[in-house]
Order: structure tokens, then C-alpha cells, then sequence
């Protein structure tokens, strides 16, 4: 066993300057010294950092380590003071292990198969359409952020769950407020609560009126309203926040690479594999959290029950010995196998509906606007804070000729 491992002593709160797609340089620091490292969390706790593709994955598919919040009790930057933690409300199935993971997960998988999401293709084509008809109208300069990159995944989300269009503004903006990270305490709180009664109005609605939607196709199992509501948020947290991030900060490291957008646009047959590539390398998902249930060995450690472990999955997804030249944007590439949408159990759920929405998006939206370009220097874009859960761009200013 390893005597001495490798130690971050804290967790980076910011990138780079000038590197705003790369992962924290203390990360990738830490992922050179060892694929896993000592992390002594705010309040004291000892817990570790994993790093390295392949310890990352491992942890991910070892039922070993625990996702339930009840264990969460220990944050990378903040001091809770030993705090109790609840355990997840019914239907959040994120936050729990088997068999309560099972009993929520198992009843949506059919519903985001490969096949049901591509049946979708035309829906979202017609939403990308509409939404780069209005930035033409309203542009030349746009913010790419709320005039595309959010609008089309909220509506897709809305729409798979049976949320009526008169409601969507409101919807789209309490979910922003608290899943984007960007308010105080309050104002998150506030958002959260409205955007769960709304779910629960709307669990009460379908059982009154069924409608053509994942929810109302819920309604003959044995799911209880509450966790119908659980399950309708964790949808939710899945299908437009992640997705959102990905549009605007994929559009932004494509005009930062203007070789890699110049191929795009001249082979279409490109855009599957360059979805890939930005994924892999933004992994706007950037880290999980895991518990040990029991010791287990790790890396040439062990890690004690009881032990919570950092998953860096931004950091893993540009390990060298996983992926050729892991920091350059290569959307030719062959190595894949990225970890951007998770792996094991807790593999995202909704990762086919993001793909389309992004297989469409990306190209409509260079099509459109062949002389896209960013409207301010790319320094003064404005960046999520690193400790936002989902990484992004909080505002993208664009322009084009006309």
C-alpha cells in the first residue's frame, strides 16, 4: 500500500485565466501527481480526490459507494457543521442506492431509449428553427445564452413532461433560478419551493386529465403523487440545465477554435463525433460525490467506510493515459468513451435526449449564421463561478454580418 499519497489541500474556486474549458489547474496538477489524492474537506473530514479516468469509472459502477444524501454531510468548500443530513424525498432516485434507485429509474428507462428520443429529431429541428428565426430578427448581436442555448432543451423538457404552454414562462424561470446557481440562498429557495408546487399541481392535474407525456404515462403504476413529483424534478434537473450549459459553452469553444468549427461546417457527417468531443471536453457535469459503505481499495489505497470521495470528472475525461493530447479540442476524434453523461447505475437517464438536442442544434445554429463570431473579447465572456454544480457561461454576446 501507499504510505504517503498525494494531498489538494483545498479545492480550487476558479480556472485558469485564459483557460476557461480546462478543468482548475490545481486538478490537473493533482491528476499528475496520482490518479487519486488526500482531500481534507472544511469541517475536518479526511475524504480523497479521484482523478484518473480509470479510478472514476470504477467508483461509479461499485455499488461500494453510496450516492444517498443522508451520507452527504461533507462539502468540498463550505463548512456545514456537522449538520444532518435527510434523505432524499421519494422519487429523487439520483440520491439513492439500490433497490429504491431501481424502483424510481426502471419505469422512465423506456422512455429515453435511443429509438423515442430520435422520434423526437423533428420536434427539436422546429424548435431550433423558431428560435433561430427570432435571432435573426432580434440580431445582429444576441445573447446566445437566453435567445437559444436555454430556451430549446426548457421547452423539450416542458413538453415531455405535459406542461402546459401558458405555464412554460414561469416554469423556465423559476428552474433557472435554481439550478443556475447565480441567486442568494433566498431567492434559490423561493424558486425551488414554487417550482415544487408546480410539479405537485401538475402530478394532481394529469390524474385528472391524462395527456400525451411521460407523467400521464406514469399514472397506472403503483408511484405515489409525491414521488411522481420527486421523479418529475430530477427529469428536470437532467434535461435542461446540463444541456443548456452545453450549447452555450460548446458555441463558445468552437468559435475559440476555428479550425474545429471550420471542419464542422464542412462535413455534416462530422456532427456526431463532435458532440462527442465536447462533451468529453467540457464535461459541464464536472463532479459526484460517493461514499464508502465499507472499506475498499482503491489506487493502492484504502478508502475507510464511511469516507466520502470526490469524482473529478472533468479531470478524468482528460486523463493523458485515456485520451491522445486530453486538452486539445479534436472533433475527429477516435478514442471516446467519455464520461460527460456518468457511467454505472446512475449513467444519465435523459443522455439520448441531450445528444439529439445537441446533433441538431450545433449545425442549425452555424448553418444559420455562417459569420458567427463572439461580440466581446473572450475574456470578458462571463463564466459560471467554479463552484456552480453544471459549468457554463452565464451570458454568450454573438454577432454576425448581415
Amino acid at each position: 500500500m501507499t504510505d504517503s499519497p498525494h494531498i489538494l489541500p483545498t479545492m480550487p474556486t476558479a480556472r485558469q485565466s485564459g483557460c476557461p474549458f480546462d478543468p482548475p489547474k490545481e486538478l490537473i496538477e493533482a491528476r499528475e501527481q496520482s490518479p487519486i489524492s488526500r482531500f481534507p474537506f472544511p469541517d475536518g473530514h479526511q475524504g480523497w480526490l479521484v482523478t484518473g479516468y480509470d479510478l472514476v469509472r470504477s467508483v461509479l459502477a461499485d455499488p461500494r459507494f453510496s450516492s444517498r444524501r443522508e451520507l452527504m454531510s461533507h462539502h468540498p468548500t463550505i463548512d456545514y457543521g456537522g449538520i444532518e443530513v435527510p434523505p432524499a424525498p421519494p422519487g429523487e432516485f439520483l440520491l439513492m442506492d439500490e433497490p429504491q434507485h431501481s424502483r424510481y429509474r426502471k419505469p422512465l428507462v423506456g422512455k429515453f431509449t435511443v429509438r423515442r428520443m430520435r422520434l423526437l429529431t423533428e420536434r427539436v429541428e422546429q424548435i431550433t428553427a423558431d428560435h433561430l428565426d427570432a435571432m435573426e430578427k432580434a440580431g445582429p448581436t444576441v445573447d446566445l445564452v437566453t435567445a437559444f442555448a436555454k430556451p430549446i432543451p426548457a421547452i423539450v423538457i416542458c413538453e415531455l413532461l405535459g406542461v402546459p404552454d401558458e405555464d412554460r414562462g414561469f416554469f423556465q424561470d423559476n428552474i433557472d433560478k435554481f439550478l443556475g446557481g447565480e441567486v442568494g440562498d433566498e431567492e434559490l429557495m423561493a424558486a425551488y419551493t414554487a417550482t415544487q408546487q408546480y410539479l405537485a399541481e401538475l402530478v394532481v392535474a394529469k390524474r385528472a386529465h391524462p395527456t400525451d407525456d411521460v407523467l400521464s404515462d406514469l399514472l397506472d403504476s403503483d408511484l405515489t403523487d409525491e414521488e411522481l413529483q420527486g421523479m418529475a424534478l430530477i427529469l428536470l434537473s437532467a434535461g435542461f440545465d446540463t444541456t443548456a450549459n452545453m450549447l452555450a459553452l460548446g458555441t463558445f469553444a468552437l468559435l475559440q477554435n476555428p479550425e474545429q468549427l471550420a471542419a464542422l461546417r464542412a462535413d455534416p457527417a462530422l456532427t456526431d463525433m463532435a458532440v462527442e468531443e465536447l462533451l468529453r471536453y467540457l464535461t459541464v457535469a464536472k463532479q459526484f460525490h460517493r461514499v464508502a459503505l465499507e472499506d475498499v481499495e482503491l489506487g493502492g489505497h484504502t478508502i475507510t467506510a464511511g469516507t466520502t470521495v470526490i469524482l473529478s470528472l472533468h479531470t478524468a475525461n482528460r486523463d493523458p493515459e485515456r485520451f491522445s493530447n486530453p486538452h486539445v479540442l479534436d472533433l475527429r476524434r477516435q478514442d471516446g468513451g467519455h464520461l460527460a453523461f456518468s457511467h454505472g447505475i446512475h449513467q444519465c437517464l435523459g443522455q439520448q435526449l441531450a445528444r439529439v438536442e445537441l446533433r441538431v442544434a450545433f449545425p442549425a445554429l452555424l448553418n444559420r449564421f455562417p459569420t458567427l463570431r463572439l461580440a466581446v473579447p473572450a475574456e470578458e465572456v462571463a463564466l459560471r463561478p467554479e463552484t456552480a454544480d453544471i459549468y457554463g457561461v452565464k451570458s454568450l454576446p454573438v454577432t454576425w454580418d448581415v
